[in-house]
């Protein structure tokens, strides 16, 4: 099958949006028409992942389609090099028109990573505030959330991530009206890439009442499973006293609570998807436009007693990924394990039309144009996870019905995720199991240096804390992304003809003008 070249692209992306939450992936308590009928008409990939499951080296890794170890996308406070080439270089190289709103973020000075426009700033600061240190593993970061976020769930009027996700979905629909009348007037005609980035439904667990009363607490589903300090592993063990979950445990209501707050958020966000796809076919543009639905990393959302992310337990390490072109590709669903790194090669093939041989930077994932068209595809995704809550580098292998999990820190685990999809079995230890065990470590010791990535964090860490230190010291010079705005361009000034101007600005142009 031969692809269609220069469509558009959009990709509409949340922020710690779990698969398990979602109709389209089996629940049946979410409201999210919009997404449910993009995973009606598109391609649904049921076994997704985040290549690490924390936010900027999730995003980093996605955008340069390349495992964090390789590019330094350690944590939260890690710095994207400039010189790391994202799938906005390559559309932008292959002619198009590259745009981001909203969240990614981008820690340093540069807030582009190639993006032709930004329209807004980050929610999250870009500075190097949020580094973990495992130099004193003991020490639970200050900076990070702890249980509050379940304890005080409930609704709100407005929220700091309210504030921001409007202005996200207010600014990529002007956009979007903006590259019509633009496209109307001859004045750019290029094919676009823009990329729609919510915080939601990220905790805190709080969403205003026309979000929360969509739901009723008798028909929130509670945690499949719970387990306990004493029978967590030792990553869960570490990440429990991070957030503080045995400190200040949730009730059953409070537990409750979070989870509809959060699929009140998950509606929000659909709400918000929605008003964006609304502008995108009224301007025009949604025939040749390719959708695609996804997120950064899961939420745990209570299971194993666990909260956020930052595990490789499947709450909080698959994405939903979900591709909409009804003309290009036909509704289907995908079995095979697949990542997020995957997307960047997969963009590049449907912008220039065939697969690119030859990178400037080799990258790490693989097209999942086979897999679009319904003609194979791989089954494989590696992760690593290298922030707060480690000691050591954690690694992760999902191949075919096999989950492993390496850490030289703690004891190997091995899931059958077939036959035991809640991950209550580690199977590592068993005899039945050893040669898988033994075939996933030599991968793993052929992959991978754990001890000279292992150095590499440590070195990083070090590094960006004494800088953090140092630049906070006397004037502090921001790296937030600041959006400009010209004023003297906007609405109707005196230096502008008024109809030209406003034949101009209404869409579409009336009598063909």
């Amino acid at each position: 099958m031969s692809l269609s070249t220069r469509k558009n692209i959009l990709i509409l992306m949340a922020d710690q949006m779990t698969p398990s939450s979602l109709r389209a992936y089996g629940n049946s308590v979410s409201k999210t028409p919009r997404i449910d009928a993009l995973a009606r008409e598109g391609v649904v990939f049921d076994s997704a992942y985040c290549a690490s499951p924390l936010c900027a080296p999730s995003r980093f890794a996605l955008m340069a389609g390349k495992l964090p170890s390789k590019i330094g996308a350690y944590d939260n406070a890690a710095e994207l090099p400039a010189q790391t080439l994202t799938f906005a270089h390559y559309l932008r190289a292959a002619g198009y028109r590259t745009v981001l709103s909203g969240k990614m973020h981008f820690c340093g000075p540069d807030q582009l990573h190639g993006f032709e426009e930004r329209l807004t700033t980050d929610i999250y600061p870009a500075d190097f505030g949020w580094v973990p240190d495992w130099d004193q593993p003991e020490v639970r970061p200050s900076w990070y959330h702890n249980m509050s976020s379940v304890l005080d769930a409930g609704p709100c009027v407005r929220t700091n991530q309210l504030d921001f996700d409007d202005e996200v979905t207010f600014t990529v629909r002007q956009k979007l009206y903006d590259i019509a009348r633009e496209r109307q007037a001859g004045a750019d005609a290029r094919p676009f890439c823009v990329v729609a980035s919510l915080t939601h439904p990220h905790d805190p667990y709080a969403i205003p009442a026309e979000y929360w009363n969509l739901y009723r607490d008798e028909e929130i589903d509670l945690p499949r499973t719970s387990l306990s300090y004493e029978e967590s592993d030792p990553h869960s063990k570490r990440l429990r006293n991070v957030s503080e979950v045995d400190r200040t445990p949730p009730t059953e209501q409070q537990v409750r609570n979070a989870r509809r707050a959060y699929y009140g958020a998950l509606s929000y966000v659909d709400t918000q998807f929605g008003a964006i796809l609304d502008a995108l076919e009224a301007s025009g543009l949604a025939d040749d436009t390719i959708v695609i639905v996804t997120s950064d990393h899961g939420d745990m959302l209570g299971e194993r007693g666990l909260w956020y992310k930052m595990t490789f337990f499947e709450n909080a390490t698959r994405v939903p990924l979900i591709v909409h072109a009804p003309k290009e590709f036909g509704a289907h669903r995908v079995a095979g394990s697949v990542s997020t790194i995957d997307l960047l090669p997969t963009l590049v093939e449907l912008a220039i039309g065939t697969r690119q041989t030859a990178w400037p930077d080799p990258v790490d994932g693989r097209s999942l144009v086979p897999h679009l068209v319904n003609d194979g595809g791989h089954d494989e995704v590696f992760g690593e996870y290298l922030a707060e809550g480690a000691i050591a580098p954690i690694v992760m292998i999902r191949r075919g019905q096999y989950k492993f999990i390496h850490t030289p820190a703690d004891p190997d685990q091995l899931y059958d995720l077939q036959a035991d999809p809640q991950e209550l079995r580690n199977l590592a230890d068993d005899p039945a199991h050893q040669h898988t065990v033994e075939a996933f470590r030599a991968e793993i010791a052929n992959r991978w240096n754990l001890a000279a990535v292992h150095d590499d964090v440590l070195a990083s860490q070090r590094r960006r804390r004494f800088h953090y230190h140092a630049t906070t010291q006397g004037r502090i010079q921001p790296w937030d992304w600041q959006p400009f705005t010209d004023a003297s361009q906007r609405y109707m000034r005196n230096h502008m003809e008024l109809d030209t101007l406003e034949a101009m600005a209404r869409f579409p142009r009336v009598g063909g003008k």
